[in-house]
């Protein structure tokens, strides 16, 4: 079995590629919608989390309040590693667990922090999707109905683009000129050689 990294700065369209892939069958371990539903979830987490930030933190319905924790983890790196430090390792056990029920050749994880999380060391290849910073700032803003301020901030947090590409073994171009479709094919094709799937 090998094991295929997704990543990408915010808005470049990892979660467009993912579907891409599981429309072929094969299955994609998305490492925000696990963290979200830690959060949710798990009660450990819950009360490490309300320790660090506040009882603010959650509603009283128990939904997570997403200004507050954004409004933490924006203010500055270290808040951001606090909570990296508390919801990483969960995420990481629960993968751990997805992959063991497994059996395709080829298995996916879609993580937009796959290199500083370390998350990278536990797949064999990574796929980087790409798109123009203007491109990225445009679809975070109408996607998110957030201030171009913050949208530059959000992108601004995470690890250079020219520097994720170069540590990984593929990318995809998403400037929106170039087929997806076909792109996600032909690394798929390649993918396929080295596993005879």
């Amino acid at each position: 079995m090998i094991k295929i990294g997704i990543t990408g700065g915010i808005g470049s369209g990892k979660t467009y590629v993912s579907d891409l892939i599981k429309k072929q069958g094969l299955p994609v371990f998305n490492c925000d919608q696990a963290a979200k539903f830690i959060m949710a979830n798990e009660e450990s987490v819950r009360t490490q989390l309300i320790a660090l930030i506040g009882d603010e933190l959650f509603a009283a319905d128990g939904k997570m309040n997403k200004d507050v924790m954004s409004a933490f983890i924006f203010a500055n790196e270290e808040n951001r590693q606090k909570v990296n430090d508390i919801v990483h390792p969960a995420v990481k056990e629960q993968y751990l667990r997805w992959l063991s029920v497994q059996y395709t050749p080829m298995v996916f994880m879609e993580s937009a922090i796959l290199f500083e999380s370390g998350f990278s060391e536990l797949v064999d290849k990574i796929i980087h999707v790409y798109a123009a910073e203007d491109v990225r700032l445009h679809r975070i803003i109408q996607r998110d109905h957030l201030t171009r301020i913050q949208a530059t901030e959000r992108m601004k947090s995470q690890m250079s683009e020219a520097v994720k590409m170069k540590l990984s073994d593929f990318c995809i171009l998403n400037n929106g000129n170039l087929s997806l479709t076909s792109q996600v094919n032909r690394i798929l094709s390649q993918l396929d050689n080295q596993t005879g799937y």
